[in-house]
């Protein structure tokens, strides 16, 4: 099924292909999660978003304008959807938690490196907590498996394409400070 383009898999779809389906839910699942996280939603509220955004698509999988767009739209959509829970929630943002969504490493690591990489965690969260909101959604949103499109993104924060990089470097950037403040990775240039 791979060969297809996009727009191919959209009209696959949308006449009741279920291999192009999957196909799509492959491609895009992992944007649709992180446009919900990125919204600092719990798991549940995430998966809520998700599983609403994909029925949004199948109620207007035949209807889409440009249908090689696909995963913006969808961005776009989880966008909203999130924002209508966070409304009917009666609430901004919620803390983050540390709950992790994929496992790193060998699958069954040791005592040892488990309490390391849950340290490392715990660590980097405080880090991420630190950051603006901006920034902390940028960082989520292209930290998504598969990484989505810089136009996938856009659409899916507001952000122009062009200022993606750039503001991705400066977040980057003020989460290292952060990090060498609090002691979790070394200064450059061999300090404390």
């Amino acid at each position: 099924m791979g060969e297809h383009s996009v727009s191919e898999l959209v009209g696959l779809a949308a006449d009741g292909d279920q291999g192009a389906w999957r196909e799509l839910v492959g491609r895009y699942s992992g944007l649709v999660w992180s446009v919900a996280r990125s919204h600092n939603l719990s798991h549940t509220d995430a998966d809520e978003v998700s599983q609403t955004t994909w029925l949004r698509l199948v109620e207007h999988l035949g209807r889409l304008r440009d249908p090689e767009r696909v995963g913006g739209w969808l961005a776009a959509t989880a966008r909203h959807e999130s924002a209508r829970v966070l409304r009917r929630a009666g609430r901004e943002v919620l803390e983050d938690s540390p709950q992790e969504d994929v496992e790193f490493g060998n699958p069954e690591p040791g005592p040892e490196a488990r309490l390391l990489e849950s340290e490392r965690r715990e660590l980097l969260m405080k880090g991420l907590a630190e950051l603006s909101d901006r920034c902390r959604r940028l960082l989520r949103v292209l930290a998504s498996a598969p990484p989505p499109s810089y136009a996938e993104v856009s659409d899916a924060l507001g952000i122009p394409v062009g200022s993606i990089g750039p503001t991705r470097a400066r977040c980057l950037e003020n989460l290292r400070r952060i990090l060498v403040a609090q002691g979790a990775v070394p200064h450059p240039g061999g300090g404390s």
